[in-house]
């Protein structure tokens, strides 16, 4: 009924939610970077600059 001691650290069970944890702290991660390279100003300068062409533009 009961697992053998040497079977309890065997057991993998709440491995899904370690990982799904530690990929949530990766994502978030690359999110902040992600989000800094883009407010840096000659990236945030293109952007701008692109979407101000795509306003403008009379096919």
């Amino acid at each position: 009924m009961f697992p053998r001691p040497r079977y309890i650290f065997l057991d993998d069970h709440g491995m899904s939610t370690v990982e799904y944890a530690v990929c949530l702290l990766a994502a978030a991660a690359f999110a902040m970077i992600l989000f800094g390279v883009v407010q840096s100003g000659t990236v945030a300068e293109g952007l701008n600059d692109l979407i101000e062409r795509a306003l403008n533009f009379k096919g």
